[in-house]
């Protein structure tokens, strides 16, 4: 190492040009650079330190991703995992807390591409991240960008445990099990999950028969009437809906219904089977539960609705 006196003869001027020098010798940290669903360049100074998450499947990610501490504030529907309930809401993804956000002081926002938000936030400064699984592949660049934008080398793994997860699940079902025409609604209107959806993919990859076809669009309101001419072998739906789904017109006629083969799922199950995230793999195995069982002998309904816990 250079002695002081050294130091000293080269004065003020070379001691900074020295210093520069050996500066220049250690590696900089890389800016972080991702592209958004929208085609958005972003880029940090550095891995953001301070995030809010605006959309429940993005802060699963990011909580699967090991940054869970990061998450500074949530949209209200977030619930999973139990570490994130002590996180400030911030409203919902298209009715967020602008303020509440912005006092958050966060390095990033994530939230949907159809967010209402986006350019109010970018307005006020803010980095914004939009992103919205809506298929499988989805799935997987969106945990990649997410690994890439969180400075997580090992991103792909998670992503991997969710494919072989939908795997097991679809190796777990009897040949009689396949095949199955079926129809799952996501929420009230009525809308349903279409072929083109993540849902649907994983129906797919069950064996399942979706009635509902790509052409219609990932999650596609629908005319009940649909669902009466498609008469599906077996329902996938909310307890909340299924408990009136006989009242619906002509539905309880549908053979689904009479042969007692609705899976209705309690609040947390929807959940788990409507986020395109880490969970992905536990929605495979609660429709493959309810596939496996809509293939036993048929009986009679007792009621439109089933057990809970998704059983027909």
């Amino acid at each position: 190492m250079m002695g002081f006196r050294r130091l000293a003869r080269l004065g003020w001027a070379g001691a900074l040009g020295l210093a520069a020098a050996l500066l220049a010798g250690w590696p900089a940290r890389a800016e972080v650079r991702i592209t958004d669903d929208h085609g958005v360049e972003v880029r940090l100074a550095q891995p953001p330190q301070r995030i809010v998450s605006l959309l429940p499947s993005l802060s699963e990610a990011v909580c699967e991703l090991g940054r869970c501490d990061r998450l500074v504030g949530v949209d209200r529907y977030t619930n999973w995992p139990p570490a994130l309930a002590g996180v400030p809401r911030v409203g919902g993804g298209l009715d967020p807390n602008i303020e509440a956000i912005v006092a958050l002081r966060p390095d990033v926002v994530l939230l949907a591409t159809s967010s209402r938000a986006i350019e109010r936030l970018r307005a006020l400064g803010l980095k914004v991240v939009a992103l919205e699984p809506r298929t499988h592949p989805d799935v997987q660049r969106v945990l990649l960008t997410l690994g890439a934008l969180l400075e997580v080398p090992d991103a792909a793994r998670v992503w991997r445990a969710i494919d072989a997860g939908v795997s097991a699940a679809a190796q777990s079902l009897p040949p009689a099990a396949r095949g199955l025409r079926v129809y799952m609604e996501v929420s009230p209107g009525p809308y349903a999950a279409g072929e083109a959806s993540f849902i649907g993919q994983t129906l797919q990859r069950l064996g399942a028969r979706n009635v509902v076809p790509a052409a219609l669009g990932p999650f596609p309101k629908l005319n009940p009437e649909f669902v009466v001419r498609a008469d599906p072998d077996v329902i996938l739906v909310s307890s909340r809906a299924a408990e009136a789904l006989a009242q619906r017109p002509g539905w309880a006629r549908l053979r689904a219904v009479r042969q007692g083969r609705v899976c209705a799922f309690d609040a947390a199950q929807s959940d788990v089977l409507v986020r395109p995230g880490p969970r992905m793999a536990e929605a495979a195995r609660l429709m493959a539960d309810c596939l496996a069982r809509a293939a036993a002998p048929a009986r009679p309904a007792a009621g439109a609705t089933s057990a809970a816990g998704g059983r027909p």
